[in-house]
């Protein structure tokens, strides 16, 4: 792939997301959610996803039958998804992504029409089938879900002796996951004074409140949570960077 094409692509997702965060006013959003199909909003919003795409081609130097084509196909399955979406809640994270990965893989198969070949997809398929992208898959997916579950039977012996009904429900499991996903990237980085700073940052945040609650189970419980989810995760970044990369 030339740096034209990959130029391209990336124009294409840039006016994407400058016609629907930026030039999209919310009175347009909540015309389309009332009055569905009825809404001159929705054919607005579409007609100038259409206009976006057709100076993103010119500028490529796309053919004007291709340029055309490509911006009628936009303005019309921007239409469509936009209408499907206005038929859903729009307070669910899963339709909003939904929402924009429809509208991706139209932009995205429109950008391999333009190019005209499966080089593109080629070049993808060796890419996330080489040892490195395989093991940085199952290490990034390691430290999501399954290392949740592996930390929670490891402090099950403690749990029963410690109640903290003054927080969200699951919301140290889904701290504990960006967590190591953080620790995790950082340690492929080799930033480890970085994950020092993280630890220090955690434990200020977190060292007024147990103070206040005067609570010592709980804050050793805590303190055990955060070392153990830390440590596993600095030994399977550290593993990760030996087998992959050699140190």
């Amino acid at each position: 792939m030339t740096a034209a094409t990959v130029a391209t692509l990336l124009g294409l997702v840039l006016v994407h997301l400058a016609g629907d965060f930026l030039l999209q006013p919310r009175r347009w959003v909540e015309s389309r959610q009332d009055r569905k199909a009825r809404s001159a909003a929705l054919y607005l919003h579409a007609g100038l996803h259409g206009v976006l795409v057709l100076l993103v081609l010119l500028l490529a130097g796309a053919s004007i039958a291709f340029t055309l084509a490509g911006a009628l196909l936009v303005t019309v399955s921007h239409w469509l998804i936009d209408l499907g979406k206005s038929h859903l809640d729009p307070g669910k994270l899963h339709w909003f992504l939904l929402d924009q990965a429809l509208h991706l893989l139209v932009l995205l198969g429109l950008w391999l029409a333009w190019v005209d070949g499966a080089a593109p997809l080629t070049v993808a398929l060796a890419w996330l089938t080489r040892p490195e992208t395989l093991g940085l898959a199952v290490s990034y997916l390691l430290v999501t879900r399954p290392m949740s579950l592996a930390i929670a039977l490891a402090l099950r012996p403690w749990s029963q002796d410690v109640i903290d009904p003054g927080t969200l429900v699951a919301a140290g499991a889904r701290i504990g996951m960006l967590e190591r996903l953080l620790v995790l990237t950082l340690v492929l980085q080799d930033e480890l004074a970085a994950v020092g700073f993280l630890l220090t940052a955690k434990s200020v945040l977190r060292y007024g409140d147990l103070r206040e609650r005067k609570d010592r189970k709980l804050t050793e419980y805590v303190l055990l949570g955060t070392l153990l989810s830390i440590a596993t995760t600095l030994i399977l970044g550290l593993l990760v960077r030996s087998l992959l990369w050699g140190g």
